[in-house]
């Protein structure tokens, strides 16, 4: 059983989360037995919930969040699936996968049959006529603050790739306090952060001679 823990006050904002503010705690039953979200206070974390086990677009999905698991351990992030499937559909479910794709899948998947964790985190959505969980994806930060939120129709599948552009983009702005525009990737030129002073503006347009609200830095800089 799944269990969220959060301030009385916050009862009635349930599904309001904020970027930047603390993740709501939870405590839960996985296929890697109980854990709380608490327990990775230290490291980064991907949690992200799919519609339904056994089918095809959450198994696609899977697969490809377990094809790039190392990555994600190499930015220090922590996978966690959940869906209001039981523990025993998530077992029986990864059990059917490394049978028939040769893939173990290596990180936690969460049940949550009261929806306490969906509900917490906005997973179903109130004009939804399903209690299936739409694709959301939740990055938290070592300090146990959401830093990023998306939400994907149940019949469209995600892209990892873009997951862990993601991840390693707001590591790295957070490191360089600088900016990641369009399409960055890692190796690629930042932006510096614009100015609010009219001083700042000028000194900086006439030292690099680019637009004192667009300038770009090397990937080295």
């Amino acid at each position: 059983m799944s269990e969220v823990a959060r301030p009385d006050h916050e009862a009635e904002h349930l599904g309001a989360l904020r970027i930047d503010e603390p993740a709501p705690n939870f405590r839960a039953r996985s296929t890697h037995g109980e854990l709380q979200l608490s327990d990775y206070l230290g490291q980064w974390v991907l949690l992200f919930s799919h519609p339904a086990d056994f089918t095809p677009v959450c198994t696609s999905e899977l697969l490809a969040f377990e094809r790039e698991a190392e990555q994600f351990a190499e930015l220090n992030c922590q996978l966690l699936g959940l869906s209001v499937d039981s523990v025993f559909a998530h077992l029986a479910w990864i059990r059917d996968l490394s049978t028939r794709f040769g893939v173990t899948v290596s990180f936690p998947i969460i049940e949550d049959i009261s929806m306490s964790i969906a509900t917490a985190y906005g997973m179903i959505h109130p004009a939804s006529d399903t209690t299936a969980t739409v694709r959301s994806v939740f990055l938290i930060d070592p300090e146990g603050r959401l830093r990023v939120m998306s939400y994907y129709p149940p019949y469209l599948g995600r892209s990892v790739d873009e997951i862990l552009r993601i991840v390693a983009a707001i590591q790295e702005c957070d490191q360089r306090n600088m900016v990641a525009p369009e399409g960055w990737q890692p190796g690629s030129d930042f932006v510096l952060m614009a100015p609010t002073e009219d001083e700042e503006a000028v000194r900086r347009e006439n030292r690099t001679g680019e637009p004192w609200y667009y300038t770009p830095m090397g990937s080295n800089s």
